[in-house]
């Protein structure tokens, strides 16, 4: 098969809407030459003047939040609703460090040991240049999660963005021209793969961040580390959604059912394992299946349409043939009712069980497929949410707060929640371990993975001789 290039693709429609012309090795060239004399005047720019025209960004999205998300829906097939939700959470990102990046990005004073032996602070610079690798399943969220921290550190960014969302990628170059960020400072690249390596390796770039898969997260840290680059991954996952015996059932089954199935499955922190104690096992699955039987698949630009395509009929073909694959091994896979329509990139929700001492337990099925768990107890809850090469996010429902965080200190994971799916905010930070990645995006933590932290210390103490 063809490697396919960047091309808007209607997964309702299965329609080729537009193609786009891959960057030769010239146009490499010119855009690291020009951000980097973008990123040599953006450095030294006060950091108060970067925080305001973060605060510009989000106030372009917002006026356009109607154009973006259906651009959104267009390219990747996402629910208009979800879609324009991820716009505003686009925009809340950018306006999290216009209001935070200068007190976040003040110099931390040390508690030495011997004041007279200096006054000892760390400092925060920029480097340079951060090569961004984004995927589909959230164009404009995942951008901004690299990029509004990035500019906002003082670094620069070029976008490797995903061959599905192409017309989503030029319109990030036109958000940051409107809303008057320096011209190259932050490029968006139609790069193919052969010429990733020669980014990584030159000089003008100081880090690289990832979100993507296992294999394209080996890659590219391989990469990284032969050129001694610092790199971010966001690998995915295979959240657990642990139902304790003590939980508001029905509650557990509405969230499940929507934690599974937003984005039509397509999303890292998707509560993908349910986990289950047995003495509420029976009526949690009546519940979940009733909840995923109502929704209705169909054109995700109708706000009635509760079940959106897949990004791609690659994707969903690729997902068909790991089902078959699990059953080979004896996973049993039963239908949850919804009834898809045979054109456009549909898949139809199924259930999976029969997974104890099953190599299929450890994969990760990204699309509409739940897996689910019988645990004997909340011990057996824990130990079955852990047997996993994972660790991205995760949550535990149940009606004692004190029980839930208890639980939640056992789970090996970057996140864990208490009676909601694993969640995404502005003002939360995101990032995992194991096969999930390294590294941590947002809030304070972002904003400082590819700075300098500079040891400044004042020394006023007479010489030895």
């Amino acid at each position: 098969m063809a490697t396919v290039g960047y091309a808007t693709v209607n997964p309702y429609t299965g329609e080729t809407l537009k193609t786009f012309r891959d960057a030769s090795g010239h146009d490499v060239q010119d855009m690291l030459a020009a951000g980097h004399q973008a990123w040599l005047g953006w450095r030294t720019t006060p950091v108060e003047q970067r925080a305001a025209l973060m605060g510009r960004v989000a106030q372009v999205l917002r006026a356009n939040a109607e154009r973006y998300a259906a651009l959104i829906t267009l390219e990747m097939g996402k629910l208009i609703g979800e879609a324009k939700a991820e716009i505003a959470l686009s925009a809340d990102i950018f306006d999290y460090y216009a209001q935070n990046t200068a007190k976040l990005l003040a110099p931390e004073p040390l508690p030495t040991k011997d004041a007279s032996t200096g006054k000892a602070e760390l400092h925060f610079e920029p480097l340079g240049i951060v090569f961004a690798v984004e995927p589909w399943n959230f164009p404009f969220y995942q951008v901004a999660r690299v990029v509004a921290p990035q500019l906002a550190a003082g670094n620069g960014v070029l976008l490797k963005h995903a061959q599905y969302v192409p017309q989503c990628a030029e319109a990030w170059v036109g958000i940051m021209k409107e809303a008057g960020v320096p011209d190259a400072l932050f490029q968006n690249i139609f790069l193919r793969r052969h010429h990733v390596e020669e980014v990584i390796h030159d000089s003008r770039i100081c880090g690289v961040a990832l979100t993507g898969g296992e294999r394209a997260g080996a890659a590219i840290g391989a990469m990284a580390g032969a050129a001694l680059k610092k790199c971010t991954m966001e690998l995915g996952g295979s959240d657990p959604f642990i139902v304790l015996d003590d939980a508001d059932v029905e509650k557990a089954a509405q969230w499940a059912a929507y934690g599974r199935h937003w984005n039509a499955g397509q999303v890292c922190v998707s509560a993908k394992r349910m986990i289950v104690v047995e003495s509420v096992y029976d009526r949690f699955l009546e519940l979940y299946k009733q909840n995923v039987s109502k929704f209705v698949a169909g054109d995700p630009m109708n706000p009635a349409t509760t079940l959106a395509p897949m990004v791609s009929q690659r994707a969903a073909d690729h997902l068909k043939d790991q089902v078959d694959e699990a059953k080979l091994h004896g996973a049993k896979v039963e239908s949850l009712g919804v009834n898809v329509p045979e054109k456009g990139a549909f898949f139809a929700p199924l259930l999976m069980t029969g997974l104890e001492d099953n190599e299929v337990r450890h994969w990760e099925f990204f699309g509409p497929v739940t897996q689910l768990f019988k645990a004997k107890d909340e011990a057996d809850a824990v130990r079955i949410a852990n047997d996993s090469p994972y660790g991205l996010g995760g949550c535990v429902f149940t009606q004692d707060v004190q029980r839930g965080r208890a639980v939640a200190a056992q789970v090996a994971t970057g996140m864990m929640f208490i009676n909601h799916p694993t969640m995404v905010r502005a003002d939360l930070p995101f990032g995992g371990i194991k096969n999930s990645g390294f590294g941590r995006e947002l809030i304070g933590l972002g904003l400082k993975e590819f700075v300098n932290h500079k040891l400044v210390d004042v020394v006023d103490i007479n010489a030895p001789f």
